[in-house]
């Protein structure tokens, strides 16, 4: 895939406000300081499409961009970030929560996680509830041009090994430099096939329908485990 424009539609509080689910999305979150902004700005070729920031929790609200007048790229709030209020991170909860499970178009969720660092708790219990909502995603390790080829094979598959404690299967990994543009290929050549089997159900159910689902070819994971974890993780969420 080639991103030939991507622009910024709209920041919304509520998903009720997000633009008409007419187009596929994808949405990027993971906890704060993982590297997000930057991913989406090398992924769209777009120095400063997504704003970056040192400091945690720059992002706050839910930011569509358009790409390619085709389909949806969404920078979510992060999650993982203390220093809030009990108020502010029950809100955003509730937001991305909200966003999660009543966008019929998200095809799928990246889930960034920084692969200089251990699995995390609530990088896990996050993944477990999009598995216990039948939500789709996808591992996206970042920054990994701060770590060597061997110390990046050990981390990911300390994290496959991890997953499988609790799931039938690992969702697909994908790994990422947006300083070195590594993995950009990748990951947009996962996301074409998604748009263009979104596009056919889309012609093959007509333009008078009012129902969207997500394509077919995108498996969902569940969980083995039976412990309790169908809301976001409570640490916050921001970045």
């Amino acid at each position: 895939m080639e991103i030939k424009q991507a622009e910024f539609v709209v920041s919304s509080s509520d998903s009720a406000k997000c633009p008409p689910p007419t187009r596929p999305e994808y949405a990027f979150i993971g906890r704060s300081n993982v590297g997000k902004s930057s991913l989406i700005n090398m992924l769209t070729g777009r120095s400063a499409l997504a704003k970056t920031s040192g400091k945690p929790g720059k992002t706050q609200l839910i930011n569509h961009f358009l790409i390619n007048n085709e389909w949806f790229l969404v920078d979510l709030p992060g999650y993982g970030y203390a220093q809030i209020s009990k108020g502010e991170r029950a809100k955003w909860v509730k937001m991305i929560d909200g966003y999660l499970t009543t966008r019929p178009n998200l095809i799928t969720i990246f889930v960034l996680v920084d692969s200089r660092i251990a699995p995390q708790k609530i990088d896990q219990e996050f993944m477990t509830m999009l598995g216990q909502k039948n939500l789709p995603f996808v591992i996206v390790f970042t920054k990994i041009e701060k770590i060597g080829p061997v110390a990046l094979q050990t981390a990911v598959d300390t994290y496959r090994k991890t997953l499988l404690e609790t799931w039938e299967e690992v969702p697909p990994i994908f790994t990422s430099s947006a300083t070195k543009t590594l993995g950009r290929q990748e990951i947009l050549d996962y996301i074409q096939p998604l748009n263009q089997a979104f596009a056919s159900q889309q012609a093959a159910a007509g333009p008078a329908t009012s129902s969207i689902s997500r394509p077919r070819a995108q498996q969902r994971l569940k969980p083995v485990s039976t412990r309790s974890a169908d809301h976001l993780p409570t640490d916050s969420v921001t970045d």
